[in-house]
């Protein structure tokens, strides 16, 4: 498996695909050949998305999709074999996140972030995994964490909590896809803050899900702070999705965007090695601080 993977001709299934990095994984394919299974929660977004990728000459079809029901993950796998008879490049990239103190954070709000982060990737690898496999071709699932999957800032634990899930799935699934011999490889996303749509992703919770209470004031403060962080990334999501690319091509399964974060993921590793007490994961990133301080 280490010639480069090819994507002209070959079948793309991205969740989350109608803004972000999804639109943005969408038009990368696009531009490479591929053809193109869209899968979001917001329909009219969805539509608008599939048009413009058959405007740019793509085959695409899009499909409805909430991510945190394992039947309509099987319906979206389904609909891309009956369609395109293959699927070779798997993005479980669907996502949202809320802030707050822990212990502030409803149950609907643990329900709601793991249904879509954690749930909604496992939904993908259990759906599309055996068709993978079974067709005997070079295919790759690549699974949307971030850098809040390898470290612990505050005021994001469930948002947190629901990435680091998503990095010890990824990497146990990277095992034993090693361990069958499989044809089938995997790469884990970790970016950092980068302008897309999480910070807006309240939009998209289901009515069943939302909150009867107001945000309280740490809740505020992690949304305004969400707010400021996205618009100053600086690197847009086209920029990670080119990165994203190129990793699957050269079949890299570590994917950080942000080089600069490793140094707070090595200084987290050296708290638990020496058994010290967490660090601020923060503390190597002042500019960030004072952002969020603002």
């Amino acid at each position: 498996m280490s010639d480069p993977f090819q994507f002209e001709g070959r079948v793309a299934v991205i969740t989350g695909a109608a803004s972000g990095f999804g639109r943005a994984f969408a038009q990368q394919a696009a531009a490479l050949g591929m053809k193109l299974v869209l899968a979001d929660v917001d329909a009219d977004a969805l539509e608008g998305v599939v048009a413009a990728m058959r405007d740019q000459g793509a085959q695409a079809i899009g499909v409805r999709t909430d991510v945190r029901d394992p039947a309509q993950v099987d319906a979206l796998a389904k609909a891309t074999l009956d369609t395109y008879g293959r699927v070779h490049l798997l993005f479980n990239n669907a996502g949202v996140g809320t802030g707050g103190f822990v212990w502030e954070s409803s149950a609907k709000d643990w329900d709601w972030v793991f249904g879509v982060n954690v749930m909604g990737v496992a939904n993908g690898v259990r759906s599309f995994t055996p068709a993978m496999l079974a067709q005997g071709e070079r295919a790759h699932i690549v699974n949307t964490a971030s850098v809040a999957g390898l470290l612990a800032p505050s005021a994001m634990a469930v948002y947190n909590a629901s990435k680091h899930a998503v990095v010890a799935l990824t990497e146990t699934l990277y095992h034993d896809l090693k361990n069958v011999g499989a044809q089938v490889s995997c790469s884990l996303l970790c970016p950092a803050f980068v302008p897309t749509g999480i910070a807006n992703a309240e939009r998209s919770r289901p009515d069943d899900l939302r909150n009867d209470a107001p945000p309280t004031r740490s809740q505020q403060a992690a949304d305004l702070q969400l707010q400021r962080a996205v618009r100053s990334g600086r690197l847009t999501p086209e920029d990670v999705a080119k990165a994203t690319f190129d990793a699957v091509r050269d079949g890299r399964f570590y994917i950080l965007t942000h080089p600069g974060i490793l140094a707070s993921v090595k200084l987290r590793h050296e708290d638990i090695e020496t058994l010290r007490n967490p660090t601020d994961p923060l503390s190597l990133k002042p500019e960030v601080k004072e952002a969020r301080a603002q």
